[in-house]
């Protein structure tokens, strides 16, 4: 009984957690298989995601009245709820998720399907916080670090960072570890860094600097 519970309350989970993987791996797909722009890329996330939403709501309605619902009708509720949930994601970082308000205001430069990766994530972990994003050659220098010309923290040729810092101090080995295996699980490149100090860089493959970190 209790092995049964929980195969149960797994299934449910796995269902829910996966219009959110397809909805962020499927942007990260294209964004790397075909290059699409930044947009284009979280519209077909969104559209993948929708087409899950719907089979689910279609799937629910013939079990609760026993007969299919209007094809456009459910299919544009799934689209609007996705939607409606990536919104706020895309360009909203709260504060106590943010080393500093400079590093809120620099949340809006990053790529749209990192900025989506971040923000699904302090869903899970309210304690996330991003320690850096967008970078100029100068500020290295500023913190004693010698210029880095591959960087992906500055603007790619997408016009947005592609790579975003996040504290790792005091967080755990274990809570650690479970971020950075998100990100890669939805296909983002992730780095242990010392730099200035410890934290993990996640970044999105940058097509105008291949080999770019």
């Amino acid at each position: 009984m209790f092995r049964r519970l929980l195969f149960l309350l797994g299934k449910l989970l796995f269902l829910f957690a996966l219009p959110f993987f397809l909805l962020i791996r499927g942007s990260v797909f294209l964004h790397e298989n075909y290059a699409l722009p930044a947009w284009g890329s979280i519209l077909g996330g969104v559209l993948m995601s929708a087409a899950l939403l719907f089979l689910y709501l279609n799937y629910l309605q013939g079990r609760l009245t026993g007969r299919a619902g209007n094809v456009r009708r459910t299919y544009g509720l799934a689209f609007a709820l996705v939607a409606v949930y990536c919104l706020p994601g895309l360009f909203y970082l709260s504060a106590s998720n943010a080393k500093h308000e400079s590093v809120r205001r620099e949340f809006t430069r990053l790529h749209p399907i990192l900025r989506l990766g971040v923000s699904t994530l302090t869903f899970l972990d309210k304690g996330l916080v991003v320690t850096d994003a967008d970078r100029q050659p100068e500020d290295y220098s500023k913190m004693g670090l010698p210029a880095n010309s591959h960087s992906l923290h500055y603007r790619q040729s997408s016009g947005y960072a592609h790579a975003v810092d996040l504290r790792t101090l005091r967080r755990g080995k274990l809570r650690n570890a479970l971020v950075a295996a998100y990100f890669r699980l939805l296909g983002f490149n992730t780095l242990r860094h010392t730099g200035t100090a410890d934290h993990l860089h996640v970044s999105l493959r940058s097509h105008g600097r291949p080999g770019g970190i």
